[in-house]
């Protein structure tokens, strides 16, 4: 066998490698302490469990599903019609703003961390990068989507919109990339190089809860064609999730060259731990803790969009799920989601981070003054607009 033969042989075994009980504990802890909670969560008597399943199953519905047809159908495209991206953006000259805007937006964060790793191959100027992480909404993009479509209807394309003339102006006035001591390609994701029966295992209760959700958006009560009430398929299929979440190698995001089911199931898991957090979060203080969010943000309504916009600076698509599902639920208004939407980098902003901290930062800094213009015009101009 050839020495590269070895290597091709080898490939698809990487994300194999074996750990001890006491490793996997080690690097695990947190998950493995967040695992055990929801468990617990969900399986416990009385209102808490009921509550908690309820919860469970909208989020599964509402959520989960929708963001793995979503990752499927565009991780499936990206392997049938095997472009890359990285190269089309370095050849796209005075489109390749506009190219990084529309990756930021789409829902997620895979195109918004594809525009970065190409900023750290010397592939795009800051401005795209600007574009990219000023037009992207991250995870709540999905939460946004299937819970409230008008709403997102008007912030994915004026996010898109802002986001490439945020990306020209820094451009115009920044035309060379900011030099990094340490800039360099890198594997983001360890490959799994393989479609596991985790992966199939996991579709299979999100089939039915897509078919729920898309009823329920155009409402229709179909829960009994089923056979079966769908919480049983959404507390399963959150299990599954949950267990994959657990043992997964990965941090946010998949590895390009996995295989799309691999790539989808193992983002969505990942998606849904914080979806599930937000929805849990939400109706715990208001059902337990007595907690009038409504009364609460009404007292310091004009503080509103600038407290989103600063949550927006946050690494992580955690805090902007949050900030969705208040906005959701009525407390807060549709300008400071709208600020949020434009300040937030979502995971993004990690691998910036690692890659280009200067970018990173000047791209966060430059993304906050269209997010605090774009907030407050909205909200003192059209103080009752999608709320």
């Amino acid at each position: 066998m050839t020495p590269s033969t070895a290597q091709n042989h080898a490939a698809p075994s990487q994300g194999r490698k074996s750990t001890s009980p006491r490793d996997f504990f080690a690097q695990k802890k947190k998950r493995i302490a967040v695992f055990i909670c929801l468990l617990g969560l969900i399986f416990s008597f009385g209102h808490l469990g009921e509550l908690t399943r309820e919860l469970i199953t909208d989020a599964f519905v509402q959520v989960s599903s929708f963001v793995a047809a979503t990752l499927l159908l565009f991780y499936g495209a990206e392997r049938i019609f095997g472009f890359n991206i990285a190269q089309s953006l370095k050849n796209a000259k005075l489109a390749q703003v506009p190219l990084a805007a529309l990756l930021g937006a789409t829902p997620g964060c895979g195109g918004a961390v594809v525009v970065v790793a190409a900023y750290s191959s010397g592939h795009v100027t800051l401005g795209s990068v600007t574009a990219t992480l000023t037009a992207t909404m991250g995870d709540a993009a999905f939460l946004l989507i299937a819970t409230r479509p008008d709403a997102a209807a008007v912030v994915l394309p004026l996010s898109f919109a802002v986001g490439i003339l945020t990306g020209w102006i820094v451009d115009y006035f920044q035309p060379k990339p900011v030099l990094e001591a340490h800039a360099k390609d890198c594997e983001l994701a360890p490959r799994i190089g393989r479609l596991r029966k985790r992966d199939i295992l996991y579709l299979i209760p999100l089939v039915p809860g897509l078919i729920v959700g898309i009823a329920q958006l155009m409402s229709i009560e179909i829960n009994a064609v089923l056979g079966v009430n769908i919480s049983l398929y959404a507390v399963f299929g959150t299990i599954v999730g949950l267990s994959l979440w657990l043992i997964s190698p990965i941090k946010a995001m998949a590895n390009q060259q996995d295989n799309p089911i691999t790539r989808a199931t193992e983002e969505t898991a990942f998606i849904s731990v914080w979806v599930i957090a937000a929805y849990l979060a939400y109706d715990y203080l208001a059902a337990y803790a007595g907690l009038d969010l409504e009364a609460l943000f009404a007292s310091i309504a004009p503080l509103l969009p600038l407290i989103a916009i600063l949550i927006g600076f946050i690494p992580g698509c955690g805090p902007q799920v949050l900030v969705t599902t208040l906005y959701i639920n009525g407390l807060i208004p549709f300008a400071a989601l709208l600020g949020n939407a434009v300040a937030n980098d979502g995971d993004a902003l990690f691998p910036a981070i690692a890659l280009a901290p200067k970018a990173a930062l000047l791209a966060t800094i430059y993304s906050a003054i269209p997010a605090f213009i774009v907030s407050y015009a909205t909200y003192f101009a059209l103080p009752n607009l999608l709320n």
